[in-house]
């Protein structure tokens, strides 16, 4: 705390000398600074003049203001400043007045200057513990501030409570989701600044709302991609059935947006999402000077390239096979296996449905005829011609049929 200063308030002329001298060396020594005023409408022009007073010793009868008055009007005052009433012995209705008013203590004339000095100091502990509270009230409500930028509100509420566990990098298993926007470059060459502004603007605000709803955390917003992790920084032993059900959530959001905009006049492409479940250094890596808190490893790549991968497939969600194992009651289709370059083994894929189209008729005979492909059945071609005959488009079916008229057999996927 920087050096404390009392506002001595009492119109006897000899209590400025007598508080002076007695203070003296304190004052020499830079631990104490002394300001005087005669009543208490001068205390407040003092106060004006000098709005970091600690401390008001104040006399209670004196003319123009006596101390009773003053000390309602520093009630007033927007400050953390504490106030000794100085009493005749003996008066204790004006003792209690002041007290019920707010004075933090009291001590009587005539004044018993060691008294004086161990008030004055237990008034200086409580005001040092008062400002360290409001300190501390401050930081909290800053972190939770920066952390509800990132973090769901309840995890930002958790993490406001302990920021610092989040600075520490760590290895876990968690879940990872990319999200990408389709020809969104395209459009904003084409469009005027405060139009794609609102645009994007509107839409990062419905991923994020989305991704905080099912307990994610936003990694990192990079133009019109977000990416996400689930299972950090708080623990959680779902991770993998909430970012899944965040990425049919998400998808419902896009979709909505999407044809929104399209209805409006403006070509706004679908969003692609990635998901990956698996091992990664997870924590805050923008040194000191930066908050970036985010993840580094395999995992996080195949991610990446599983939501790039959907421009292939004619998805909108892949996920992988390390997440579907995670959640018993997965609904879904197999996408294929993916080849990535760069690793040894391959990657199943998935795509997640809504529980209203996943036990579809449609569904089941698109899960037979993938059976048929990765048994490489010839039956397969036959099965997926049917399928796009019989059914409204499928993307992901036109994409296997034309690969079987191709020549290529199986289910895998360079």
């Amino acid at each position: 705390m920087k050096v404390p200063r009392i506002l001595v308030v009492d119109d006897e002329p000899d209590v400025e000398a007598l508080i002076s001298q007695r203070f003296r060396r304190k004052v020499r020594k830079g631990e104490l600074e002394l300001v005087f005023a005669h009543d208490g409408q001068h205390a407040l022009e003092v106060l004006n003049e000098n709005p970091d007073v600690d401390i008001v010793l104040s006399d209670i009868n004196m003319p123009r203001m006596d101390g009773l008055t003053l000390l309602e009007r520093l009630g007033e005052l927007e400050s953390d400043l504490q106030t000794v009433m100085v009493s005749a012995y003996g008066d204790m209705r004006n003792i209690r007045s002041a007290m019920n008013r707010g004075a933090f203590d009291f001590v009587t004339k005539p004044i018993e200057f060691d008294d004086l000095e161990a008030t004055i100091e237990k008034t200086l502990e409580h005001l040092r513990m008062l400002r360290d509270l409001q300190a501390a009230k401050a930081n909290a409500e800053h972190a939770h501030l920066m952390l509800s930028r990132y973090f769901s509100p309840s995890v930002a509420e958790a993490l406001s409570q302990n920021p610092e566990a989040m600075l520490s990098g760590e290895r876990r298993e968690a879940t990872f989701l990319f999200t990408d926007l389709e020809n969104f470059t395209p459009l904003v060459e084409a469009t005027s600044a405060e139009t794609v502004v609102g645009i994007l603007n509107e839409y990062l605000d419905g991923i994020t709302e989305t991704i905080f709803n099912h307990g994610g955390t936003v990694m990192k917003i990079i133009g019109d991609a977000v990416q996400a992790i689930f299972g950090a920084p708080v623990a959680r032993e779902d991770h993998a059935g909430a970012a899944v059900q965040c990425a049919l959530a998400l998808d419902e959001f896009a979709t909505g947006f999407k044809d929104r905009m399209n209805t409006a006049g403006i070509a706004l492409g679908k969003t692609r999402i990635g998901v990956n479940s698996g091992s990664a250094i997870i924590g805050n890596f923008g040194g000191q000077r930066f908050f970036d808190y985010t993840a580094y490893g395999d995992a996080v790549n195949i991610a990446a390239r599983l939501e790039q991968a959907n421009k292939i497939f004619g998805t909108r969600i892949c996920i992988s096979e390390s997440v579907v194992d995670q959640i018993p009651d997965f609904q879904g289709r197999p996408v294929g296996t993916l080849r990535l370059k760069g690793k040894e083994e391959s990657i199943r894929t998935f795509e997640p449905l809504p529980a209203e189209k996943v036990g579809s008729e449609a569904m089941q005979a698109y899960r037979d005829a993938f059976a048929l492909l990765e048994a490489q059945d010839p039956k397969a071609r036959q099965a997926f011609a049917a399928l796009v005959g019989a059914f409204d488009e499928d993307p992901l079916t036109m994409f296997h049929l034309g690969r079987l008229l191709r020549g290529e057999a199986g289910a895998e996927i360079s």
